[in-house]
């Protein structure tokens, strides 16, 4: 049995929700609460797992696997069916490209201990701290709607009629982008392909709201 350690609002987690989901990959979950108790991903048990202190973990058999992309090239090796990302090597790297603006540029700078720093270290109140993410949530998703509109021919999902690793990727940017007030309205593509999401069971159903430590 796998046991998947994560946090309900939290982005990364968000994201490998939806993949076990896509692969119907049973798991056992561990709540990793990262305000309570001081935030308990850095209780000494957690940090021995995770050196990094960050949900979320995986834990399969001996192997400790943490951040969410080393979480889903693992399970889309372990559990091919269905391909989170296309046949051919120059389809592969877009697709990668794409996953990556938001997990590598976007992601990082919404992180939770980034907003703590920014509050403790540079007094920005609330409304500062959104709009630092506005400033950057924003620009990141304008670049990936710019990706999408090149595509001559537009489909359901970021690149195909079948979600994948961009999917996995781009509904829980939206879902921040919403939390954080970004205004979408310029970003059709983006807006599109969230909703064909939202409608499906995997996506829906690893929503923060419907898990169990949400509050």
């Amino acid at each position: 049995m796998l046991r998947f350690h994560g946090y309900f609002r939290s982005s990364s987690s968000y994201r490998c929700r939806i993949a076990f989901n896509l692969k119907a990959v049973g798991y056992e979950f561990v709540p990793v609460h990262l305000l309570k108790d001081g935030g308990q991903q850095k209780q000494a048990g957690y940090r021995a797992l995770n050196p990094q202190m960050l949900v979320p973990t995986l834990e399969a058999g001996d192997l400790a696997i943490g951040q969410s992309m080393a979480i889903l090239e693992w399970l889309d090796e372990s559990y091919p069916d269905p391909a989170f990302l296309p046949a051919s090597p120059d389809d592969r790297a877009r697709v990668r490209a794409f996953a990556d603006i938001i997990a590598c540029d976007i992601h990082p700078l919404q992180n939770l201990r980034v907003l703590q720093y920014l509050r403790e270290n540079y007094d920005e109140d609330q409304d500062g701290v959104e709009r630092w993410c506005q400033r950057w949530i924003g620009d990141g998703l304008a670049a990936c709607e710019a990706m999408l509109r090149k595509q001559e021919t537009p489909s359901t999902f970021c690149f195909g009629e079948q979600p994948g690793l961009a999917d996995i990727c781009l509904v829980p940017q939206v879902f921040s982008a919403h939390r954080f007030k970004v205004d979408l309205t310029d970003m059709p593509r983006i807006r599109a392909i969230h909703e064909a999401c939202e409608a499906l069971p995997a996506f829906a159903e690893a929503h923060p709201s419907r898990q169990p430590d949400a509050e």
